[in-house]
């Protein structure tokens, strides 16, 4: 049942009931606030000597941090803001960043809010993909890390930043004030002597703290955003061909932000310690690791530029639990799964509440062997960047239905519905009936950047505008919602539709798979068929053989026996941890060129698979003999291919 609050007040959700009944109050009569900067000054002004952020550069220096208080935090996010702004971003200018998890990379997020519109940017992509990227968004100012050992950021930016029009300059950020000692003396001398230009270009290029120094940290100098106006920019998709780039308002950030506090309570309130191992660029590490423990007075701790994936974080992270007595994080499947192979080793984590856990589901066994051995409740949440950041969680207080990702935030519609072979709306779902996914809220954003990127995201149901996610899902009759695929993602076998979830599962049955994935093989006469990919745990052996057996043996639908197995020693996995299937559909692709190319007697001197921003899978081809029985043959098959 609803426990009795007051308006401003968190409450426990327990079920579904309770959210309707939270609903009565009307969202406007709510105190939510009307921008990031506004969400930002309440947590500051409820504790601003509080302890707001700990960054440490290496994890085995994390006893060592350099802290900030709320008041010390948000004085840099007004600098930034106000230097930003001098420089020339107005409201509706972009300043972008490609940055790795640094002090600076919030300053640039909530300043940059302030100010006009930040834009995340993904450090990890090319140079190629980063200029694009740039030009589209038509960033106006660029914040990215000076030359850093260890890291070819700056490279790559220095040769984009070099062929985007209107581009008016490019602020840099130096990790030398975080090394301690001589080594830090040294790079810091360094830092200031040298003297950065973006060959072939005027642009200026200047340090991002000269800028800062300059600037007052006590109030904007200009006027605060607006609820309506656009905050930010993040990219969506995968990290090959041209990404989408979202745009989303103040209040959708703001709102998504507290709402999900409202709905978790204490998982999010008090002075308690949270870690940061996500990336920045992504709506999660801005998010739950950000703006939602600052607007609520607790501790975040940032473990090293490169987070979970730094150098001995995963390995310490229990050490760094016990030290700082941290209360929940946030991580994807493949996190939990890493974390699942270091010894608690006697360390006292008794303070950790609660693990959050979104960005893919959770297999079934990992959920109930990483609580079993370690005691901390996980949060399966869901949501996407279209929607801010989190659109359902399971309640902490109330039944964690594993599986599932939960119920509906407050004041968000969520729905399963059918839809008619034009992609239009033609009906809700029936309790545990699977359909689309969509969801209708302040939290949904304002569209893609790319006008022609929002062609059929948009469903008309009863006068309002609702956001196909994409998502396949059901509804189970106490309002749990539980995925069941991703439309794009089906193996569609001779019409015949199955989904990757059930193979995966299957696979992660066996106790000797740590990750599996499963995808559709091109097939000249069905279309497709399904081939799965495992990574084996360190310390197991197990051979293509024996997957299959065992993976067959718990598949009833023989259509969804996989055709092939493949181990391999790392699965390819997006920046924030999930399983970059992608990657695996381009590796397909060659299999089977290579195969229909031997078959043929053709000898191919030159093959690129890619994903092509307008094409889709294209595959390049240049071969020798009998060229065109091989494109004969390609031309069977959905994906396109190129000869040369």
């Amino acid at each position: 049942m609803l426990m009795s609050m007051p308006k401003t007040g968190a409450i426990q959700v327990t079920d579904i009931t309770d959210i309707s009944e939270l609903e009565r109050i009307p969202l406007a009569e709510r105190e939510v606030p009307s921008s990031t900067y506004d969400m930002l000054f309440r947590g500051v002004s409820a504790s601003p000597d509080a302890p707001a952020l700990s960054f440490f550069l290496r994890a085995k220096e994390f006893k060592s941090p350099f802290t900030w208080s709320y008041r010390q935090l948000f004085s840099d996010i007004t600098r930034t803001a106000n230097a930003l702004r001098r420089l020339g971003i107005g409201r509706k200018d972009v300043v972008a960043f490609v940055l790795p998890n640094l002090p600076e990379t919030h300053f640039v997020i909530w300043g940059g809010e302030a100010a006009g519109i930040a834009f995340a940017i993904n450090p990890l992509l090319e140079a190629e993909q980063i200029s694009e990227l740039l030009t589209a968004g038509k960033a106006k100012w660029l914040v990215t890390l000076e030359p850093t050992p260890g890291s070819d950021i700056w490279e790559k930016v220095a040769k984009a930043a070099a062929t985007v029009p209107g581009l008016a300059g490019v602020l840099t950020v130096s990790v030398g004030p975080y090394i301690r000692g001589a080594a830090g003396l040294a790079f810091r001398a360094l830092s200031k002597f040298r003297r950065l230009r973006i060959a072939g270009t005027t642009l200026p290029v200047r340090s991002l703290r000269a800028e800062l120094a300059r600037e007052n940290g006590e109030k904007l100098n200009f006027e605060a955003p607006k609820a309506s106006d656009i905050s930010s920019y993040f990219c969506t998709g995968g990290t090959t061909g041209m990404p989408k780039i979202a745009k989303r308002t103040h209040f959708s950030e703001v709102f998504d932000t507290w709402s999900t506090r409202l709905f978790v309570g204490e998982a999010l309130s008090g002075a308690n310690a949270i870690f940061c191992g996500l990336p920045l660029f992504h709506v999660n590490g801005q998010l739950v690791t950000g703006l939602a423990p600052w607007s609520n007075g607790l501790h975040v701790i940032m473990g090293t530029p490169q987070g979970y994936r730094g150098d001995g974080v995963i390995r310490s992270f229990w050490e760094i639990v016990e030290h700082y007595r941290i209360y929940a994080f946030s991580g994807v499947p493949t996190v939990y799964s890493a974390l699942l192979q270091v010894p608690v080793a006697g360390r006292n984590i008794s303070s950790i509440g609660y693990g959050f856990c979104g960005a893919a589901p959770m297999p079934v066994e990992l959920f109930r062997n990483f609580e079993k051995a370690t005691g901390i409740k996980i949060l399966e949440a869901y949501g996407l960047t279209e929607g801010a950041c989190v659109s359902s969680v399971n309640p902490p207080t109330g039944e964690r239905r594993i599986g599932s990702i939960g119920l509906r935030i407050p004041y968000q519609k969520m729905a399963v519905v059918r839809l008619d072979d034009a992609g239009r709306f033609a009906g809700f779902a029936e309790k545990e009936e699977v359909g689309v996914l969509a969801i209708n809220g302040p939290n949904v954003f304002a569209g893609y950047v790319s006008a022609e990127h929002n062609e059929g995201i948009w469903l008309e149901i009863d006068g309002e505008r609702w956001l196909n996610t994409g998502d396949l899902a059901r509804q189970d009759a106490e309002g749990y919602f539980w995925l069941t695929g991703r439309k794009k993602e089906l193996i569609i076998r001779s019409g015949h539709n199955i989904d990757p979830q059930v193979i995966e599962q299957a696979a992660y049955d066996h106790p000797a798979v740590q990750l599996a994935a499963a995808i559709g093989r091109p097939d000249a006469h069905a279309g497709e068929v399904p081939v799965l990919y495992v990574q084996i745990k360190a310390d197991h052996a197990l051979s293509e053989t024996d997957i299959l057996t065992h993976v067959i043996a718990r598949i009833p639908e023989r259509a969804a026996h996989p055709k092939a197995i493949t181990i391999l020693s790392t699965m390819p996995v997006t920046p924030v941890g999930k399983i970059f299937k992608p990657a695996l559909s381009l590796l397909e692709i060659e299999i089977v060129i290579r195969k229909e190319a031997n078959d043929c007697g053709v000898t191919l001197t030159n093959l690129l698979v890619v994903q092509d921003s307008r094409r889709g899978l294209l595959a390049k081809v240049t071969a020798e003999g009998k060229a065109e029985v091989l494109r004969e043959k390609l031309g069977q098959y959905a994906f396109q291919a190129d000869f040369f």
